[in-house]
């Protein structure tokens, strides 16, 4: 699952985490041979040399900072440039691609300022252009923060503006209705299996060339580059979902290069649970924080008049899905459509009055407004290339990144088992991953997660029921980087943490990355307001 937005794909629409593993990495891959483990340390120590060397040629170059292309639609202030970087680690004077990067210089006095403070959004396939855009629009949850530091966002390898993969036709990708995810026969899941196996074909044909180099470890050798590009001794990172396991690669990987780093909304780094199991915990955490809104769309009957407890909810909900179901709404919003709209108030907390309002706009006679709401729009070209763009990094990195299951049996095993209790997300989350199981590059083993010399402390962010980064997550990393220290959002579960306001945790976030102190033991804080209708 997507863990950074909610997303729409040809076989089902999907989940992380998100953004976001496998029991099959614990259990199922044999023990590497000794040779083999040889050739492995020497990749790695090839790799090292790669990025030192390429990070040594980004810092005598610099970065040529402009105004802007008027279509990436980043205003004065905010400047853009490139920073390149080796497809291939190993190979540093081979193939080099293009990363797209923007900043704002801080707004304090020369005295205040510390350097630049990067930021990832999640995904994997998010862009983090917009960034600076939170100094342009004044957020108060930043401005003290922004004083002090200039906001640098980059697109990562295959997202957006830097070297960017597809998968599939866009206006293809987009179209509705797709499928149920739910199978009601095994002739459902033979299809479904068919789209997942044609769509990792699709991106091999289409981007077959950048999918070997598309893991989580070299967009962690990415950044270590642009810091040095940027003039940076050490890195300040900021990372959001799918940002927390590329902080915690990059601290692995770069212990004594980190200056600061918060991480917020976490995947859990396990290598059992980097990818397959990852997302099979997400299916749990989703139908928990779906009931979450329900129980609050009952508490507001009077607002929305969806019914007065969980069960009369859903019991609507499953109403408007049957009938999606028998004729899909407009002709375009059937469960998959559903789901994609519906997943959102799940993800966050501000999607909550939204999304009800529509659900109750639809119970009280408006259809329209849900198929606007829930239908692609063909018309919007650019917006579905991004949509298509963010979902076939998503796919490579999680692909790549790890050993998935071949086994179809496993896959409907697991997921027939979960789905029983847990149905929202289940079999759509189990659709949009399945092209790991026939992925047509070679998948790596993950890096393990941990500290190393220098490693300062880490600030862990999270909501205790968080759906697209379930809370275990957290409590791992904590465990594994000596020396961090976690803020739990107690009750709460909106995914992504730092830029709600909420007093206990911003203040903390401010004193961390303005002094690098941080409290002398773990804190609870009270969740944010609820939402109001």
């Amino acid at each position: 699952m997507r863990d950074s937005r909610p997303k729409k794909r040809a076989a089902a629409l999907g989940s992380a985490g998100v953004l976001v593993t496998a029991t099959l990495i614990a259990g199922a891959v044999a023990a590497p041979v000794a040779s083999a483990t040889a050739d492995t340390h020497q990749g790695k120590d090839r790799e090292a040399r790669g990025v030192a060397i390429a990070a040594a040629r980004a810092a005598k170059t610099d970065i040529d900072w402009q105004d802007c292309p008027a279509d990436w639609n980043l205003a004065k202030p905010i400047q853009c440039g490139w920073v390149s970087v080796p497809l291939d680690y190993a190979k540093p004077e081979g193939k080099q691609i293009k990363l797209a990067v923007d900043r704002i210089a801080s707004t304090g006095t020369k005295g205040e300022r510390q350097g630049a403070l990067l930021y990832n959004p999640g995904g994997p396939g998010g862009s983090g252009l917009r960034f600076p855009a939170r100094v342009t629009s004044k957020n108060p949850v930043w401005a003290n923060t922004a004083k002090a530091y200039d906001f640098v966002g980059f697109d990562p390898r295959g997202v957006g503006k830097s070297a960017p993969i597809s998968c599939a036709d866009p206006q293809e990708f987009v179209k509705a209705p797709k499928m149920d995810p739910v199978p009601r026969s095994e002739a459902d899941k033979l299809v479904q299996r068919k789209l997942a196996r044609e769509y990792a074909e699709g991106c091999y044909e289409r981007s077959g060339a950048m999918l070997p180099h598309m893991t989580t470890p070299n967009s962690a050798r990415d950044l270590d580059v642009i810091r040095a590009a940027l003039g940076e001794k050490k890195l300040n990172f900021l990372g959001v979902s799918y940002g927390t396991y590329l902080g915690a690669v990059y601290a692995t990987l770069f212990p004594g290069h980190v200056r600061r780093m918060v991480v917020d909304s976490v995947v859990n780094p396990s290598r059992e649970k980097i990818w397959y199991q990852a997302n099979l915990d997400q299916d749990v955490a989703f139908e928990g924080r779906w009931k979450d809104w329900q129980d609050w769309v009952a508490a507001n009957d009077a607002v929305f008049h969806l019914g007065a407890t969980r069960d009369a909810v859903q019991a609507q909900w499953l109403k408007l899905r049957a009938t999606a179901e028998k004729k899909p709404l407009g002709g375009v919003v059937g469960p998959a459509e559903l789901i994609g709209f519906f997943q959102s108030a799940p993800y966050y907390d501000s999607a909550w009055v939204p999304v009800a309002t529509v659900f109750s706009q639809y119970v009280a006679g408006d259809t329209q407004a849900l198929v606007d709401a829930a239908a692609p729009d063909l018309s919007d070209t650019a917006g579905n290339a991004a949509s298509e763009n963010g979902n076939a990094v998503y796919t490579a990195v999680e692909c790549t990144d790890a050993k998935w299951p071949t086994s179809w049996r496993k896959w409907d095993r697991d997921n027939t088992r979960l789905h029983a209790d847990h149905p929202f997300m289940t079999w759509a989350n189990a659709w949009m991953n399945l092209p790991c199981a026939t992925w047509p590059v070679k998948q790596q083993t993950p890096v393990n997660v941990k500290s190393g010399k220098g490693l300062p402390p880490v600030l862990i962010v999270q909501a205790e029921r968080d759906a697209a980064t379930p809370y275990a997550g957290a409590v791992e990393l904590h465990r594994r980087l000596e020396g961090s220290r976690l803020i739990t959002e107690k009750g709460a579960g909106s995914h992504g943490v730092t830029g709600l306001v909420n007093s206990c945790v911003n203040d903390r976030v401010d004193t961390y990355l303005l002094t690098g102190r941080v409290d002398r033991s773990d804190v609870t804080c009270a969740p944010h307001a609820t939402p109001k209708p």
